[in-house]
């Protein structure tokens, strides 16, 4: 934390690309002035308390580390700031226990299934429900798709080209269920033999987010262990997963697995990376003029460093236009809880990726984290734009079957 703290500079550079920055219009808002008051608060010369609310307001996008020159590594501060704030602050037992069954929720297929479910009873009464709860119920799907049981290993019929561990997703099993069998489908098309570890739990991705550091840091042992150690890669479909799994080394510095989490981390790949690595097999050409945007997912641009990989894998793909959002570095609000626990923000970051994309006019536009997909379609249909959002893994899969339409 001392290291990240003395890196900067205060030169500025990320100013323009922090999200909050703008909106709020205040130095302590940003991410120079957040460090500043991290760095009071740890001499002990700043309450903790004055510095929170705008701690709190930061999403954790990470545009920071992207445009800073002088390589500061926010990540590794904030992180662990947050966890140490979160043993110290005073929170009613109501937030706290909130935000405990929130993250047990969401963590837990089995139970968020149940609620969402549920949920349906209390969406007639949604205008007279807190406004954290009507963002929440805004930001689940009309529908839920037929939930798929992932199988424990597929292998292709013809030659083996490489031997991967999926990670499976919390919250994206029940939201988007189909983005997991759409990536096995591709892998095994491309030769690829994937095990799906039955014991694998949660990431932690939300937890370390959250503060929850304890958490977080016992789910990174459990799944160091269950994941196989003779794959060639560790696949996540999911930015914020992807993310996570490769701070791990931060997660458990000084710890026994300190080690082993390394090496697993150096394994860890999204998708669009193993396939680009790997070599992308071109579906047949689209039939008509697609016309389709990529959005950036921040913990996959940011947090990951990948821009390219996904681009090129749809720029191969004939018979569709990739056509560019303006601002693509700026975070759509979504921030894992980060658009529950501060709606305002949230709702204002989500209209205004809206407006780019409906400045654009994509008949698709693609992503790389569920979080980010229901964010875009909640704000989408508030702004009457009709552009379908998919995971790049079912728009790749539709692509293959001949399903994709305007």
């Amino acid at each position: 934390m001392a290291d990240a703290v003395q890196a900067c500079v205060h030169c500025g550079f990320c100013l323009p690309t922090c999200p909050t920055y703008g909106p709020l219009g205040q130095e302590m808002d940003s991410p120079r002035g957040r460090i500043a008051l991290m760095k009071e608060c740890l001499e002990e010369s700043l309450p903790l308390d004055q510095a929170l609310p705008h701690l709190d307001s930061c999403l954790g996008c990470l545009a920071c580390e992207t445009s800073c020159p002088s390589g500061v590594s926010y990540r590794e501060l904030v992180g662990p700031f947050r966890e140490q704030a979160e043993g110290l602050r005073s929170r009613s037992w109501f937030n706290r226990s909130r935000r405990k069954l929130f993250l047990r929720i969401l963590t837990r297929p089995s139970l968020f299934s149940l609620v969402v479910k549920a949920s349906r009873l209390v969406q007639p009464f949604a205008k007279w429900l807190p406004k954290r709860m009507r963002v929440m119920l805004e930001l689940l799907p009309q529908r839920l798709g037929s939930k798929t049981s992932l199988p424990e290993r597929v292998t292709p019929k013809e030659k083996t080209r490489a031997r991967v561990a999926l990670v499976a997703g919390c919250a994206q099993q029940v939201l988007e269920p189909t983005i997991g069998s759409a990536t096995i489908s591709i892998l095994v098309r491309h030769g690829v033999e994937v095990v799906i570890p039955r014991e694998q739990i949660c990431c932690g991705a939300l937890h370390w987010h959250a503060g929850e550091g304890p958490t977080a840091r016992e789910l990174a042992k459990k799944n160091i262990e269950v994941f196989p150690a003779d794959c060639d890669a560790v696949i996540s479909n999911a930015a914020g997963c992807g993310s996570c799994l490769q701070e791990y080394p931060l997660l458990l510095k000084g710890d026994s697995l300190e080690a082993k989490a390394c090496v697993f981390s150096s394994r860890v790949l999204d998708l669009s990376v193993f396939l680009d690595e790997l070599g992308f097999i071109p579906p047949p050409p689209v039939s008509g003029s697609l016309r389709v945007a990529y959005q950036d997912a921040c913990h996959l641009l940011h947090g990951q460093g990948v821009s390219g990989a996904p681009r090129r894998i749809l720029k191969a793909i004939k018979g569709i236009e990739l056509v560019s959002l303006a601002d693509p570095e700026i975070c759509c609000g979504s921030a894992g809880i980060y658009n529950v626990e501060n709606p305002d923000m949230g709702n204002e970051l989500g209209i205004n990726k809206a407006i780019r994309v409906k400045e654009a006019g994509p008949d698709i536009v693609v992503s790389a984290n569920v979080g980010c997909i229901s964010q875009l379609r909640r704000h989408l249909a508030q702004e009457s734009q009709n552009s379908k959002v998919m995971h790049l893994a079912e728009f790749i899969e539709r692509a293959y079957n001949g399903s994709l339409a305007r």
